[in-house]
């Protein structure tokens, strides 16, 4: 980073340097947040759609709690509302995502941001440089785990990866001074990698904006030219391989009309089907939550899922939905709000959808609903969360340090 790139951020973060440090610890005035993530990216799903409800409840039900972002970008820039993005090249193939390279660079803005506990949501450079921040300034780290690393090198490179990927990833996440789990799938395999400071807090959905009301179920089918006959299933997310989309294609095939799959942001590399219809990354929200309630049920196939945001996202929605028995899936659905599938290859899913199509949709569609109502609206994970966040804060008092460029 130049020297003139960090006088100006510099200038950016000063002037709520450390008035607010000694106060949070004496009582509940507040401290200053900062998240920091390679997760990030123009199209990127959950962890973005998390970070970004974080920051909108913040500022509606916590005001005293300032919110800092550090993100990959095109350039190092801090923006007016919080937001510092640090510049990294972009990956090959990778969907707008930006891979980090340089440790020094990025340990050198959390520093400069001055934050009273920091929050990583990965383990590759953001993460090692949130904890050497963290160490260097003494405050809290605490290491979101969105990711399951070793699966993911297996099923990208081969089993030969996993073992020295989970030694890594083990590593990585005994050093934070807690670790989240969004899971109980999750939680057991960080267990297994000897993380002690440990807890679940799932996700949640914003039940005002994925709300069966939007939904226009008629006009949605006038746009993707199909009959008032259609049994249409939704999935939205990122075209990933771990998304398991070949399965769900081959599923929606083997069953035949009246059934479709319509995929949102995911279907780059499906090979053209009848079955399926395919509609860009939808950046509006309000449009997303549009389309998924104008659907009648929600497929997934990712057995391996850490949580599965779209999951609740559909269920908000009005929607059943087909998915894994295992994973973070699994713990969120069951036969009252959808139909759990015995293997999530091409057989098994169709079963499900079967299953489920031969049930009264209306009924398990209300039950989906309540569910999400009543189980995970965004106030509970905030709220577990800052509090979270607030005793380790008071754990680890530091003595304001004078800000330098």
């Amino acid at each position: 980073m130049s020297e003139a790139t960090a006088l100006r951020l510099a200038e950016k973060v000063r002037p709520a340097t450390l008035a607010g440090a000694a106060a949070a610890v004496e009582g509940n005035l507040g401290f200053h947040l900062l998240d920091t993530t390679m997760m990030y990216a123009p199209k990127s799903g959950g962890v973005k759609r998390y970070l970004m409800a974080k920051r909108a409840w913040l500022e509606k039900r916590r005001p005293d709690i300032r919110h800092s972002l550090v993100v990959p970008g095109a350039r190092t820039h801090a923006e007016a509302d919080g937001i510092v993005t640090v510049a990294a090249a972009r990956l090959p193939f990778g969907n707008g995502y930006r891979m980090p390279a340089s440790l020094a660079k990025w340990e050198t803005v959390l520093t400069l941001l001055r934050p009273d506990i920091i929050e990583a949501g990965d383990v590759f450079v953001p993460g090692h440089a949130a904890l050497e921040a963290g160490e260097a300034m003494g405050v809290p780290v605490v290491g979101f785990c969105h990711t399951d690393a070793a699966a993911l090198a297996a099923l990208h490179f081969g089993e030969w990866a996993e073992q020295p990927t989970f030694n890594f990833w083990a590593q990585a996440y005994q050093r934070f001074d807690h670790v989240v789990a969004p899971s109980k799938h999750m939680a057991a395999r960080l267990a297994d990698a000897g993380v002690e400071r440990l807890s679940i807090q799932q996700l949640g959905v914003d039940t005002e904006l994925f709300d069966p009301v939007r939904g226009d179920r008629a006009k949605l089918l006038r746009r993707l030219g199909l009959s008032a006959e259609t049994r249409l299933l939704v999935f939205a997310g990122r075209p990933a391989r771990e998304k398991n989309i070949d399965s769900m294609v081959e599923a929606v095939e083997r069953l035949g009309g009246p059934y479709k799959l319509l995929l949102v942001g995911a279907g780059k590399d499906v090979t053209p089907s009848d079955s399926v219809i395919c509609l860009d990354y939808e950046r509006d929200p309000v449009k997303l939550a549009g389309i998924i309630a104008s659907c009648d049920a929600c497929l997934h196939a990712n057995e391996n899922e850490i949580f599965g945001l779209v999951v609740l996202e559909a269920m908000a929605a009005g929607l059943p939905v087909v998915g894994s028995k295992r994973g973070g899936v699994g713990e969120l659905i069951d036969e009252t709000v959808g139909q759990p599938a015995e293997t999530v290859d091409a057989k098994g899913l169709a079963a499900a959808i079967e299953a489920l199509f031969a049930r009264d949709l209306a009924e398990i569609s209300r039950a989906a609903r309540r569910r999400a109502e009543a189980r995970h609206g965004w106030d509970a994970t905030f709220e577990a969360l800052t509090r979270l966040y607030g005793g380790l804060v008071q754990g680890r008092a530091r003595p304001p340090l004078a800000l330098t460029a």
